[in-house]
């Protein structure tokens, strides 16, 4: 494990390919409102965990909407935003005609799916060839089409907007760059709805919140809305594979980079770029980054299913770093359990 502290905290990275880049929203309001129409809808459970550092409550996303993961709340929200927003009679034509095209490490995908599927538009989703197999055929019960390009996450990225521009696609990115944040910005919006949740159900403000990162939308998002709810109180964690350290590279060396590093067994979070809606904000809101090892992040694994929450590399590196720190005995963490074992 691999710790750095922000020397950032409070005031924003200082690069100027951030200055026309939005901070993330705030405003849980307006996702839960929208979800509350939605039958699939319904409130995850945080529950308490054993054997940890402290006391440790954990956000269990694995059953979000069904899809197996937080990213239901994310390009589905953005989806039926833009749904509500074309004003036709019937919900379910509302986008008929229309085609979303993104990249994805698997549950973003899901959710741009699944979005699409419920609105009557097309859904095409390119995948790297590190993405299993499994993922493309939950893509494909979606009704989505399923197109693999590159070797890494990055160059199913670049195919996928090559894709938007020749055929007049809608884009629908979980990641932002100079000239394209309007979408991944309300996205992350979506992804309020968990945080506000965990704000209402955790019985205490947390000393310690750990939130794991490969873009950074999750983090970014969640750190927002928790400093807006609880000010200076938690320290902030983000938690990267030590192969795919985006942001704490560019916190590092004070501007946005390209990590560099191998395949991450944590797939999910394998993103050698950060989301620059995510890097202004963490910079401003996380305490500290931190990377682990993809020993480190297996480990935590069979722990955690003992407890009945059984998941993947991804979805426990939150826990695998609070698991190697030397917290306090009163010390009273959050994490989020991010997607369901494969």
């Amino acid at each position: 494990m691999k710790i750095i502290q922000n020397p950032w905290r409070g005031k924003a990275l200082p690069d100027d390919i951030l200055n026309e880049i939005p901070m993330p929203s705030t405003d849980g309001d307006a996702v839960e409102a929208l979800l509350k129409q939605c039958p699939s809808a319904s409130e995850t459970p945080l529950v308490k965990a054993s054997g940890l550092p402290g006391s440790v409550w954990i956000k269990d996303e694995r059953e979000r909407m069904g899809l197996g993961s937080f990213k239901a709340l994310g390009a589905a929200y953005v989806i039926a935003c833009e749904a509500v927003e074309a004003e036709t009679e019937d919900l379910s034509t509302s986008l008929t005609g229309r085609t979303y095209v993104t990249a994805s490490a698997g549950n973003h995908g899901m959710s741009v799916a699944a979005g699409a599927h419920i609105f009557g538009a097309d859904a095409v989703i390119y995948l790297a060839d590190t993405v299993p197999e499994s993922f493309a055929n939950r893509l494909r019960d979606k009704g989505a089409r399923v197109v693999r390009e590159g070797a890494e996450y990055e160059a199913s990225v670049e195919a996928a907007m090559k894709a938007a521009v020749e055929n007049n696609w809608v884009l629908l990115s979980d990641t932002s760059w100079p000239g394209y944040v309007m979408r991944p910005h309300r996205l992350m919006e979506g992804y309020l709805a968990m945080a506000a949740e965990a704000t209402r159900q955790m019985p205490v403000v947390p000393t310690h919140i750990f939130l794991q990162a490969g873009v950074g939308g999750l983090a970014g998002a969640c750190a927002a809305y928790f400093r807006k709810a609880w000010g200076d109180a938690p320290q902030i964690l983000v938690v990267e594979p030590s192969e795919a350290p985006a942001l704490q590279a560019a916190i590092e060396a004070g501007q946005f980079v390209t990590a560099e590093g191998g395949v991450s067994a944590m797939g999910r979070l394998d993103c050698k770029e950060a989301s620059l809606i995510a890097l202004k904000g963490l910079s401003r809101d996380a305490d500290a980054f931190v990377t682990v090892t993809e020993a480190e992040a297996e480990e935590v694994l069979s722990e955690l299913a003992s407890q009945s929450l059984a998941t993947t590399e991804s979805g426990g590196a939150g826990v695998a770093a609070l698991r190697l720190m030397d917290l306090p005995e009163d010390a009273v963490s959050l994490c989020i359990l991010s997607e369901m074992a494969q």
